[in-house]
């Protein structure tokens, strides 16, 4: 027999005695078990098994997985306890396998821990990327780009089309645009897209390896087999886009006013080499990368599910966008502020269905006091937004679409953070949502859209980091005569 199959079975046969063992005790007393902890309380997807034990148990829980300790915080209170009053004590990032092989061995912006370095990085990207005019020209030469493909696409009638490849391909489009200068082709997008997605799937799922050593003693984890892949997968890709840059600003190939993210990146590291080497680089582009790409495009999916699941929705921002806009052009930025009840459905998609429903986990750097529980270093930090948001306690109809909730002006406070809060908060929070407010806006001031049949959308949640769509939305389109004009002009 096979040495690792050997061990495999002997740990499986053990851990079944224990829990045979154990579980007699009554479900309520959340009951550790050797070796496992409180693992073996949780099912997929995680962030609803979590949010079911806060309802039975506190809304704020030290729970132990496997070895580690983890604080599940379900509550506005508690989450503000955390990142106001705690926030530089977890503002770390525990040391997990995606942090390891996605993450640059935990130097990337997402992954990185509270240091001089992670900071000089952050600070990079509010001058260089996040500020409005590194992305603006880019970003409304994508969106003609889009409208365009779905205008020549067009047949008599409604046409059919899967949503997310548009999606997809907007946001990709626009940071690549930013990062490299550059579209990418249709074959190097299927990989690109290829890889982001298997990466995203990974982060989003539990790896044993995490929370139980002997699975890596042992050397039975496919999880660090599929990491390690991907992670060599993009870094090839990264490195060659790094390494074209500059030899492009060795010859002079692009004069500064066209200088691109990862040029701009090359200049820091002549100046500041110790906090931008070629792996802080690389660690910044993958953060830029992912955090640009599907967790917005994802939103976008959702809400034009939303949006033909409710047609009167539909219909209200279609009336808002032509009382505002009109029909002679565009939907543009100065008309953002504007557009309230196109913002209230972006808000109230993120919150029925937050890109990172357990917030990215944070780990506590000293001991801690959380609402009364004592919280030891080292702990791993989850903050259940999807679990807050959806809470009956704290949104009426909870479970409910209406964007007219969010009518009032006054913040919504802890209850609602799908974007983080604290210093780890997402850096990339206006400019995604100006992404999503003019691409949702033109999209709908263009086109009529409907779903095929009578039958709703599915909106079952699939596997992974951003909490997609289980299945890609598939609905039907034909371009509104009053912008034929505007379209054949694009």
């Amino acid at each position: 027999m096979d040495l690792t199959l050997y061990h495999v079975i002997i740990i499986s046969i053990v851990l079944i005695l224990i829990t045979k063992l154990y579980l007699h005790v009554h479900f309520s007393k959340l009951l550790a078990l050797p070796i496992l902890g409180h693992l073996h309380l949780l099912r997929n997807p995680i962030h609803q098994s979590l949010a079911h034990l806060a309802r039975a148990h506190g809304h704020v829980l030290l729970l132990r997985f496997g070895s580690r300790p983890v604080l599940v915080v379900s509550s506005p209170s508690a989450a503000e306890h955390c990142f106001t009053k705690n926030d530089i004590i977890f503002a770390n990032r525990p040391r997990i396998l995606p942090a390891k092989y996605l993450g640059y061995n935990f130097t990337s912006l997402v992954f990185s821990p509270f240091t001089a370095r992670w900071r000089a990085h952050r600070r990079f990207t509010a001058l260089h990327v996040f500020s409005p005019s590194c992305f603006s020209d880019n970003f409304s030469s994508e969106l003609r780009f889009l409208l365009r493909g779905l205008y020549s696409d067009h047949t008599q009638g409604f046409h059919k089309t899967e949503i997310r490849s548009w999606f997809f391909d907007l946001t990709l489009n626009l940071m690549m645009g930013m990062i490299t200068g550059k579209r990418f082709q249709a074959e190097e997008k299927r990989k690109l897209r290829k890889v982001l997605e298997e990466m995203f799937f990974l982060c989003g799922a539990t790896s044993m390896e995490d929370f139980v050593p002997l699975v890596r003693w042992f050397g039975f984890s496919t999880m660090r087999k599929r990491l390690e892949r991907v992670g060599k997968e993009i870094d090839e890709t990264l490195q060659e886009l790094v390494l074209e840059e500059r030899s492009k600003l060795r010859n002079g190939d692009h004069g500064e006013e066209m200088k691109t993210i990862i040029g701009n990146l090359l200049t820091m590291q002549e100046k500041e080499p110790e906090h931008y080497t070629d792996i802080d680089i690389k660690g910044i582009l993958v953060s830029l990368i992912t955090g640009g790409t599907e967790t917005t495009s994802g939103t976008m999916e959702w809400a034009m599910a939303l949006l033909v699941n409710h047609p009167e929705v539909l219909k209200k921002v279609r009336d808002e966008i032509e009382e505002h806009v009109g029909h002679a052009r565009l939907v543009m930025d100065s008309d953002i502020t504007k557009l309230k009840y196109l913002n209230n459905v972006i808000k109230e998609t993120l919150r029925l269905f937050p890109p990172g429903p357990l917030l990215v986990p944070h780990e506590s750097s000293e001991d801690c006091i959380v609402e009364g529980v004592c919280v030891p270093k080292g702990t791993m930090l989850l903050v259940n937004a999807y679990a807050m948001q959806r809470d009956p306690e704290l949104w009426e109809d909870s479970m409910e679409f209406k964007p007219e909730r969010f009518d009032e002006d006054h913040q919504q406070g802890f209850k609602y953070i799908p974007f983080g809060y604290g210093r780890r908060r997402c850096p990339g929070e206006s400019m995604g949502w100006k992404v999503m407010t003019l691409a949702l806006g033109v999209l709908i001031q263009c086109f009529e859209w409907e779903r095929e049949g009578e039958e709703l959308v599915d909106l079952t949640e699939g596997a992974g980091l951003s909490m997609p769509m289980a299945t890609p939305l598939e609905i039907i389109y034909r371009p509104c005569p009053e912008m034929f004009d505007v379209l054949s002009q694009l």
